[in-house]
């Protein structure tokens, strides 16, 4: 199972874990269908970096011919406010002298939830038509190798996180943009929220107010296996 993800792919309540801890969503979907998972992810990724990361990372290449399913995992970074475009945000850390980086990440860190409300979440870190269009430039490209792999596409969750002033107005047009596109690209789509909803908005997961908790982890593994398995049912050793 080759997953591209974002933090909510490694990252728990108490932080970020390695990429085969047990607990977290993709290993154990991959487990209770039988499979193992490579995961590609990062901090704050979005459907284009997932897309540099199938073009660029040639450790992405090896996998290619044993993947039995693609999970798309990000989409939802894509829809936080960012009111800095992401490159002046992302440059941010090649800021130097040192004290110089830092002091303009405390300002910005700062400053970012009063700016998110005062915008009303917007601009966003990806506009919803980009989220799109790198999606489907993932799946073109996977399809062109191994046209039989069945594709997921994890819809965008939800958040409670001061960082963003709570503020969350992206997401309903990334969200109908991404279910139009995976109806008309024979892609299955996992609504998530549907599942992590509750989990996060009572605060049962990660206090950043984001990222979720291992029951949460649980709960989505459960759901995306359900997902999983009718696709990968004539596998030639099922």
């Amino acid at each position: 199972m080759l997953v591209f993800g974002d933090s909510l792919s490694f990252h728990g309540p108490d932080g970020p874990h390695p990429a085969n801890d047990e607990r977290l969503w993709p290993n154990l979907a991959a487990a209770a269908v039988d499979a193992q998972t490579e995961l590609f992810a990062g901090f704050g990724w979005t459907a284009r970096d997932a897309y540099w990361s199938l073009v660029g990372d040639p450790r992405v290449w090896t996998h290619m011919p044993d993947i039995d399913a693609l999970v798309l995992a990000v989409g939802g970074m894509d829809t936080l406010p960012s009111p800095l475009p992401t490159y002046l945000r992302q440059g941010i850390r090649y800021l130097r002298p040192d004290w110089l980086r830092r002091y303009v990440r405390r300002a910005y860190l700062a400053v970012q939830p009063w700016a998110s409300r005062a915008t009303g979440g917007w601009p966003v870190a990806l506009p919803a038509e980009l989220t799109v269009r790198y999606l489907n430039d993932i799946v073109v490209a996977v399809r062109a190798l191994r046209p039989d792999v069945p594709v997921v596409v994890m819809l965008p969750s939800v958040h409670r996180a001061p960082a963003y002033g709570h503020m969350h107005g992206g997401r309903s047009r990334t969200l109908a943009l991404m279910r139009d596109w995976a109806d008309r690209n024979n892609v299955v789509p996992f609504d998530v929220a549907e599942v992590i909803s509750e989990h996060v908005l009572r605060g049962h997961g990660n206090p950043d107010g984001i990222h979720w908790g291992w029951e949460g982890h649980r709960m989505v593994a459960t759901a995306l296996a359900g997902h999983l398995a009718p696709l990968l049912a004539g596998r030639p050793d099922n």
